[in-house]
């Protein structure tokens, strides 16, 4: 399966707390943290949730 790569752009503070938790379970900490995970339709629910925190990229 591809892989999707996830970095955080902006900061949690001020932010509902299931958004806060969606970060938090995707393995997001703080600003300019990147991660990689399989493209599955949970995870791009998460994305979906918080995609105006953070920036994505995809790799095959």
């Amino acid at each position: 399966m591809a892989k999707i790569r996830i970095k955080q752009i902006k900061s949690s503070i001020k932010r509902p707390k299931n958004q806060k938790l969606v970060l938090e379970s995707l393995g997001l900490k703080k600003i300019n943290h990147e991660i990689e995970h399989e493209n599955t339709p949970v995870i791009r629910g998460m994305i979906n949730k918080v995609k105006h925190l953070i920036e994505i990229s995809e790799e095959n």
